[in-house]
């Protein structure tokens, strides 16, 4: 680490000014590093050997860092030294572990008397559900754990009253408490499952990378590579959130650790400041956009759509690098806008110094994709490259990690876990709602509806309900909850999008013709040729909807509907993310405020307009084939995509080089439209990369005439 980079310790600090605060005394403090290590212990047992009921495990899952938010968070920030408020948290850690006893121990009694409740049945599973409420508040704040109660209460009490397509016949309280507590549906269901196997042991992986030294292995390399670019603190930030987020998956903590230095060094270099923590924002943001560990959400998505999570982080790569070139374009516009030609580092890095001392870093990453690409599972590999974390570390100098360090990753793993668990538990909760009701069916035909059929309007409406759902749930919530009520909405227009191309082109194959003579057996010869667009539509929305399903796999493949559904959960993740740094909350942008001294509202704007590649390469997955495509199909796209992003940059901000006229700016937008519009003909797509190379030329004579 250089001597003009933060340590650990500062990085941290920095980091608790945006969390919520923690108590801490010695004695608590040594007791939860205890249960943290114990707890991490534990899942790793879970996770490699034991053969567990998957019930157990969850309750258990939840109790241990339902504990740990017990004894951390007090119920208010005022009763941080409050004994009394302590004594009554350490009644709610008896609770937790009675819980998990009493599932143990009297879940068959349950089943012998016919899953009829007992008053013990009754008190324990509304005290799960309560204590799960009152922990997600403490952590998260009140929205999600009203949303809950709205859906709970929508099962018993009010759903019978709505009229309409969501009129629902209603629960009692006793089959709603079961299905929250002691099925794998609610609480301790799918969403619980990924909680404490392959999130809790990524995060524990993350700790034990930067317990290691990585996290200053990759800001010291970014600024190796970057920092004497054109721009190139900004290309720092744009690098350095990108590898860290790789590790993190966290957009606070992202720009956190590394805004604190490519922040002042871009303030240094001549950029303004709010742009400087707007680009923080924005290329932490994309931290959770990167695979592999993607903020849990790669994970989940895995699990909706049984997908492999190799194929999932697969198809997310590409992507993701699209998002980050197109803040770095925003990052060279305005350094040659702001005369920010080259920057001195005063850390004096270069590559092949910062590769000799801490090469042995990307060891474990290596490990972790080999055994991913060979076929072992997630936590299997996750496990075996902490393993590799331990071991490469004796290569560093200053980074060994004996017994106390291994014991302070395995602490600070299981600490960063404990909000995640109690959230994601709760959200459960929800999840389990929308299945029983079939809310999540109807929620996708009002958005058909409500787009009248349009695959455009329905991802605006999506991106305004994440919006909307991300001020009060955090990025993994809000996923969770629009992947299981639009999911399905897009996959059908995005899979009908496609299937109507092939129609209208004559490219339809021989198989999937069978089903047209169901429908109209006059358009068979018309299948081979082809047919205007709009006749096509026509067409298939006669088909009937019990034979859709069979259609897209006999047109499209069945390996390639799955990506399809990929695509449609890809474009929810990606839309998630928006609250991080579009105001009125976006914590992300004012984390990067608080360490610019900038207003956090108009950072926040300036965030969400430098992150405008959330918006539109989630419109190219759905529109091409950027997830799913072949090697051919996906150099056109990025080919293309790269240039058509610069052009949108350059459009948007008035300057490619140098300053655009009004003429010269539309030009560069009918540039980016060209390359970016989706099926359009090459040769429309080379006019439009000659359109912008010219701009740029042009522009770049310019600025050296007037240099």
């Amino acid at each position: 680490m250089t001597a003009s980079t933060p340590s650990t310790d500062d990085q941290e600090i920095n980091l608790e000014d945006f969390e919520t605060k923690h108590r801490s005394s010695p004695w608590i403090n040594r007791f939860v590093f205890t249960l943290s290590i114990l707890l991490a212990v534990a899942h790793i047992y879970i996770n490699t050997i034991a053969t567990l009921p998957e019930l157990w495990v969850s309750a258990f899952h939840f109790a241990g860092f339902g504990a740990l938010c017990a004894l951390l968070i007090p119920a208010s920030p005022k009763w941080q030294q409050s004994k009394l408020a302590l004594l009554c948290d350490s009644l709610i850690v008896l609770a937790l572990a009675g819980m998990v006893l009493y599932i143990i121990f009297f879940e068959d009694a349950l089943y012998a008397r016919g899953v009829t409740f007992d008053t013990a049945d009754w008190i324990v599973s509304s005290a799960a559900v309560l204590l799960s409420l009152e922990l997600i508040r403490r952590t998260s704040g009140w929205f999600i754990p009203v949303l809950i109660l709205i859906a709970l209460s929508y099962v018993v009490v009010w759903g019978q009253w709505l009229g309409g397509m969501f009129t629902f016949p209603g629960l009692s309280m006793e089959t709603l408490l079961y299905r929250s507590f002691f099925s794998t549906d609610g609480m301790f269901g799918s969403i619980s499952r990924i909680s404490w196997s392959f999130v809790f042991m990524f995060i524990l992986f993350g700790a034990f990378l930067v317990k290691s030294g990585a996290g200053d292995f990759i800001i010291d390399l970014s600024r190796a590579l970057a920092s004497k670019m054109i721009g190139g603190p900004g290309f720092v930030a744009v690098l350095g959130s990108g590898l860290m987020g790789s590790v993190s998956g966290s957009s606070v903590a992202n720009t956190v650790s590394t805004g604190v230095i490519t922040i002042p060094l871009m303030r240094r270099a001549g950029f303004p400041a709010r742009f400087a923590a707007g680009i923080e924002a924005a290329a932490s943001t994309g931290g959770q956009l990167m695979p592999p560990v993607m903020g849990a959400g790669a994970f989940i998505m895995a699990s909706y759509t049984q997908v492999s999570y190799v194929t999932i982080i697969g198809a997310a790569a590409i992507p993701a690098l699209l998002y980050f070139l197109s803040v770095g374009f925003f990052v060279r516009v305005e350094a040659k806008r702001s005369k920010v030609i080259a920057t001195e580092d005063d850390s004096n890095i270069v590559v092949s110094q910062v590769l000799k001392e801490g090469w042995h870093h990307i060891l474990p990453l290596g490990v972790l994709v080999t055994l991913l690409v060979q076929g072992f599972t997630p936590t299997y590999a996750a496990g075996l490259s902490i393993i590799a974390v331990i071991l490469a570390s004796f290569l560093s100098k200053k980074h060994k990690m004996g017994p106390v360090a291994i014991l302070d990753a395995m602490a600070q793993g299981a600490k960063n876990m404990s909000t995640t668990a109690v959230l994601l538990i709760g959200i459960g909760l929800v999840v389990n709602v929308i299945s029983t009701t079939g809310v999540g069916n109807t929620f996708s035909l009002l958005i058909t509806d409500w787009a009248g059929g349009s695959l455009f309007f329905t991802i605006v409406l999506v991106a305004i309900a994440s919006l909307i759902l991300g001020m009060g749930l955090p990025v993994t919530a809000s996923y969770i909850v629009l992947g299981t009520l639009s999911a399905p909405a897009l996959f059908n227009l995005i899979s009908e999008s496609q299937l109507v191309d092939m129609i209208a082109s004559g490219t339809l194959p021989e198989t999937a013709h069978a089903i047209f003579m169901l429908v109209d057996p006059g358009v068979m010869s018309a299948l081979a040729q082809g047919m205007p667009i709009d006749q096509a539509q026509a067409l298939v929305a006669q088909v009937p909807n019990d034979f859709k399903g069979m259609l897209m796999d006999q047109a499209l493949g069945a390996e390639h509907v799955a990506m399809i559904l990929v695509t449609a959960h890809m474009i929810i993740f990606w839309l998630s993310q928006d609250s991080n740094v579009t105001p009125p909350v976006c914590l992300t942008a004012f984390a990067a405020a608080a360490i610019a001294k900038t207003p956090p509202m108009l950072t926040g704007m300036t965030a969400w307009k430098l992150a405008k590649g959330l918006y539109i390469v989630p419109l190219l997955m759905a529109y091409t084939q950027l997830i799913g495509g072949d090697a051919e199909t996906l150099m056109r796209l990025c080919f293309f995509g790269v240039f058509g992003l610069y052009a949108l940059v350059a459009a948007m901000e008035g300057y490619l080089e140098d300053k655009l006229s009004i003429p010269f700016r539309v030009l560069a937008l009918a540039a980016a439209v060209l390359m970016l519009w989706p099926n359009l003909d090459i040769w429309l797509q080379a006019i439009g990369l000659g359109v912008f190379l010219v701009l740029f030329i042009l522009g770049n004579r310019s600025y050296r005439a007037a240099a």
